[in-house]
């Protein structure tokens, strides 16, 4: 059973950065894409970013396009989510996710779906203050 482990939110001011980190506990990464999403009380799962472990194709949302960056590293079997230009909209809970593996197969909009991947972390708070 693959755990996943969320580190790095925070408090931070609009415009400060944080750096998200999700760890593999117990197997290695076996994903076909792992991917970002977050989630405001009271509201749906947002897709943030996702990254095919073994290509690197990398997917954002388009409100995330420029200020974040997935990026993935085998060999410490992590998968990183750097965020820069925070906002206050950014807060939310950050969860980190893992799909199914090869021969299960993703591309474009079809790795944004909260539904095609079957490992989540427990989250990591992030707050954006003014």
């Amino acid at each position: 059973q693959v755990q996943l482990i969320e580190s790095g939110g925070g408090l931070v001011q609009a415009g400060g950065s944080l750096r998200l980190s999700c760890a593999s506990s117990g197997r290695p990464f076996n994903s076909y894409a792992m991917g970002w999403f977050r989630q405001v009380p009271g509201k749906e799962r947002e897709f943030v970013a996702a990254i095919t472990w073994s290509g690197g194709t990398t997917y954002y949302a388009d409100s995330m396009k420029g200020r974040f960056t997935i990026s993935r590293d085998i060999a410490k079997n992590e998968v990183d989510l750097q965020m820069i230009s925070l906002k206050t909209e950014d807060t939310a809970i950050y969860y980190c996710a893992g799909t199914a593996p090869s021969p299960y197969y993703c591309s474009g909009s079809g790795c944004y779906d909260a539904d095609e991947y079957m490992y989540w972390g427990q989250g990591t708070q992030v707050t954006v203050s003014p």
